[in-house]
């Protein structure tokens, strides 16, 4: 194997990384089940396919596969929620509040037992 090979050769992985039909189905089901959902789109990297992330307006989020940009758009048109892209907006405040306040509910569980 030559050198240059060694720097250029790509690790074989699915690309795009398809959503099932049970993501969709549940990505569905959560959004419809909450209020104020929105949508935050996240890039593929070298480790993860595109993904999506629904934020509630209690800031309850879950994450899913999305199937790449179109994807990621007829989940937003099919849902009739907005979609972001999270490398210009960012992960909403009220995202980032919920997981604290688990944190602390979690705490508190643990000192009780």
């Amino acid at each position: 194997m030559r050198l240059r090979q060694l720097f250029t050769r790509r690790q074989a992985r699915p690309r795009g990384g398809r959503a099932g039909a049970t993501d969709a189905r549940y990505l569905a089901d959560w959004a419809r089940a909450r209020v104020g959902v929105e949508a935050y789109v996240e890039p593929e990297t070298t480790v993860t396919p595109m993904t999506v992330v629904l934020v509630a307006a209690d800031g309850e989020w879950t994450r899913r596969v999305v199937g790449g940009p179109t994807g990621a758009r007829r989940l937003g048109e099919d849902l009739r929620i907005p979609v972001y892209d999270v490398r210009k907006t960012g992960y909403p405040q009220r995202m980032r509040d919920h997981d604290a306040r688990q944190k602390i509910l979690r705490k508190r569980q643990a000192a009780r037992e």
